[in-house]
């Protein structure tokens, strides 16, 4: 790695500013926006790669092809102020200021509320941009400071607080993983949340080769205090942009690399999994008894994912074969399914085992990722034997792969793809792939195989089904996944501290802008859970946007949701409140893709001015309204609870008494009850209906109002259409918005609606805790209910 060091002004245009460094390298600087910058760095001139699929603004897609790397369409393209101070370059704009120093390193202001220039970020001033002249390689060195906190980088283990870690982005199959500790993981998302003194600023790195980054674990004495990014391979190009809060970080990321996809309503219900039906040898009829498992025990549910062991062939998996000795008639299980309401999410794999039936006519055809060394196939393990990947870069494997999602699964009335094992462990760096008519090298774009992967379902199940909002699940990916799926957090190990840190994932990649996530409810691997961890972990799941149980348990056994009949009826009641609940889940679903709002926050994301909120919390909000705290520790039936500082304080969900911020307290936690706190000023919508979702015949809505203590002002919102068409761009929705006012005595709380849809509940019940006292009107008149006009 060679230090790149001297610089002079090659080219000034309204677009960028070139630097040529050290006589031979391109150093080209981006003004985005008035709060955004990039830089780019040009090798001997030219680029390693020169498209990107994960950049994507102003909420449109990026071509197939992918995006060409040094385009800057969607951007404003601000002007800026370039100015020479002696030996330096500097550019400003309204919010940011960057000065180029000579030897080069780069330092950056913001623009304070009083109108100062602040410190926000700096380059080492010793080492801040390396590469290989002569090969691959780049690094970043910026400095870190002490009262530097880092954040994001997608679904890692350990502390939501990445401080004084190093990381490697690498997708693997990790399944097993100790949440605490186990890196690298699933997912591709090289991008920090930077906070300092109640100012923030996202940095993302946009390049998939093998990468790491070091947050605070190295050191150098020849160095002042540094954190370091390296990539394997392809170019150095980094967005850098002002929050100035953390969340407004996490959503001008969202904006940078793509609106998340708004999924239909039932992907919010229970969804059922198990790797031991469809791997039994009955599993058509162990499918059927979950049906009628759920039906006897009155457990509410919307889907079932078909785990991989449906295209079985002994004990391999072959994606696109149906093992008809177990499941003889597919169409007949979808059928029993959908009369029951509920939908089915098939496992799919991108890479072809070298025994599957296809394998000849799919090698034939040149659609696998194609040897670094030879015209053949590339080989490498998968799933207990070796197999082949296929290259969606290749339009013709795109087809393929659209044709048989068609013909072997939709046609077959699965109604979702569950993209699965696309990691992409292709070991062979130079391994080619046919890059839309321009040859890469798979060490430029492995996740990318998982983002067109996904893409490529997502747009057979459009195609099939064009008046349907499509879901898809995928395990692995990159930024910019958002777009096309529904994601976890992987195979996990069952234990206690998986559910703690199960949490901190979640997290972490809500703040990385993957806010449609969930985890293995019930652990996926090792042994079975206990019965009080079960109870726990199921508590927990429910409020989350991905609701699953699923698992592999060492002992065949299924974790279901009787699995344990004497705490039966709480899993019920959890699941219930779920259901209840849907309203609100699907209205922060809706605002997560159209407002770029996440669905899990840490509780700090709306409470920065309390500083105790940074402290490290196994609670998180589901919303701006709702306080989960889950209960993470064996044995226990009372917990504490950090109530973040805010304007109007808490109030206990189930007693309905009033708590103020700022304190800790000490809740019940019976093992049969989920602990809950709710933002006063905030009103909950609550469903009537406690089966699968059909919104036709959800026909109540109680909304339960947590009133500000004397005076106050709040208001929010409810979105209703018929959960699963597009027809809601075309004003086909319900958009009931509600203002509230208190004073000493009297709540007023005026709904006002638009939209043209009319749900099944015609009459909102509003519901005041028990000891309010005050009186309330709705639209003006005393009353405890108003009915849509």
């Amino acid at each position: 790695m060679k230090t790149l060091k001297n610089w002079e002004l090659h080219q000034h245009t309204a677009r960028f500013v070139d630097l040529k460094v050290d006589g031979n390298h391109l150093f080209c600087i981006y003004v985005l926006e008035e709060d955004l910058f990039r830089i780019l760095i040009k090798r001997k001139g030219e680029l390693q790669l020169d498209r990107t699929w994960s950049i994507a603004p102003q909420g449109s897609d990026v071509p197939w092809e992918g995006r060409p790397r040094e385009s800057s369409s969607g951007f404003n393209l601000p002007r800026f102020i370039l100015e020479q101070v002696g030996n330096k370059l500097r550019f400003s704009t309204s919010k940011l200021r960057m000065t180029v120093h000579q030897p080069l390193w780069l330092e950056w202001e913001y623009l304070d509320e009083k109108g100062k220039w602040q410190p926000l970020a700096s380059d080492s001033t010793t080492h801040g941009y390396r590469l290989n002249p002569h090969g691959d390689g780049v690094e970043h060195h910026q400095r870190r400071y002490p009262n530097d906190s880092y954040y994001g980088l997608g679904e890692k283990s350990g502390d939501l607080n990445r401080t004084g870690r190093r990381f490697e982005m690498r997708n693997l199959d990790a399944m097993g993983y100790n949440a605490a500790s186990t890196d690298p993981l699933y997912k591709h998302i090289p991008f920090t949340i930077t906070r300092r003194n109640g100012v923030s600023f996202g940095l993302f790195y946009d390049n998939l080769s093998i990468t790491r980054l070091d947050l605070g674990n190295e050191l150098d004495n020849y160095h002042l205090p540094y954190r370091r990014y390296h990539a394997e391979a392809g170019d150095l190009d980094y967005y850098l942009f002002l929050g100035p809060r953390i969340l407004d970080v996490t959503k001008k990321f969202v904006r940078l690399t793509g609106k998340t996809l708004f999924g239909p309503k039932w992907s919010l219900g229970y969804s059922g999994s198990s790797m031991q039906y469809t791997d039994a040898p009955d599993a058509a009829l162990q499918l059927m008894k979950f049906i009628e498992l759920c039906r006897e025990h009155d457990i509410p549910c919307d889907s079932f994912q078909l785990s991989s062991g449906y295209t079985s062939i002994n004990n391999k998996r072959y994606v696109f074969n149906w093992n008809y000795d177990k499941i003889p008639q597919p169409q007949a299980v979808s059928q029993a399914f959908h009369h029951l309401g509920l939908k089915l999410a098939a496992n799919i794999k991108p890479c072809l085992l070298r025994d599957h039936p296809k394998y000849q006519e799919v090698a034939a055809k040149k659609l696998f990722i194609r040897d670094s060394e030879s015209d053949k196939p590339e080989i490498s393990s998968f799933w207990g034997d070796e197999g082949s990947h296929l290259d969606f870069t290749n339009p013709a494997t795109v087809k393929w792969w659209q044709d048989n999602i068609t013909a072997q699964l939709l046609k077959m009335g699965i109604d979702a793809t569950w993209n699965d094992n696309n990691e992409y462990e292709v070991w062979d760096g130079e391994a080619r792939c046919f890059g839309f008519g321009k040859e890469i090298a798979v060490k430029h774009i492995r996740p990318v195989m998982a983002l067109l992967m996904m893409r490529a379902s997502m747009d057979a199940q459009t195609n099939f089904a064009p008046n349907k909002r499509p879901y898809l699940i995928s395990r692995s990916g990159c930024a910019g996944m958002q777009r096309y799926v529904q994601t976890w957090s992987g195979d996990n190990h069952t234990s206690w501290q998986t559910l703690r840190y199960n949490i901190r994932m979640g997290l972490g990649m809500s703040l990385s802008g993957l806010y449609n996530v969930g985890h293995d409810v019930g652990g996926f691997a090792g042994e079975k859970p206990d019965i009080e961890l079960f109870v726990r972990w199921v508590q927990n799941g429910v409020m989350h946007p991905r609701f699953t149980i699923h698992s592999w348990n060492d002992d065949h056994t299924v974790n279901e949701p009787w699995m344990y009949p004497s705490v039966t009826p709480a899993i019920r009641d959890a699941i219930v409140l779920r259901y209840r609940l849907l309203p609100y889940l699907y209205t922060l679903m809706w605002q997560a893709s159209q407002d770029d709002e996440p669905m899990l926050r840490p509780t700090f994301l709306d409470h920065e001015h309390d500083p105790m909120t940074f402290a490290e919390t196994d609670d998180f909000m589901l919303g701006r309204d709702l306080l989960v705290a889950s209960v993470v520790e064996q044995g226990q039936r009372r917990r504490d609870v950090y109530l973040p500082l805010n304007t109007f304080g808490w109030y206990d969900f189930y007693s309905g008494s009033w708590i103020s911020g700022g304190q800790t307290i000490t809740v019940d936690a019976p093992l049969e009850r989920l602990p809950l706190l709710v933002r006063a000023g905030a009103m909950l919508p609550l469903s009537g209906r406690t089966s699968h979702v059909d919104p036709s015949a959800d026909d109540r809505r109680d909304m339960l109002l947590f009133p500000p203590l004397g005076k106050g002002q709040d208001r929010g919102l409810l979105f209703e259409d018929d959960g699963e068409s597009n027809n809601w761009q075309k004003g086909s929705a319900l958009w009931l918005q509600w203002d509230i006012t208190c004073d000493n005595q009297r709540i007023d709380v005026y709904f006002s609606s638009k939209g043209n849809y009319r749900p099944a509940w015609q009459c909102l019940n509003v519901r005041l805790p028990e000891n309010e006292r005050r009186a309330l009107y709705i639209n003006g008149v005393q009353q405890l209910s108003w009915t849509l006009p």
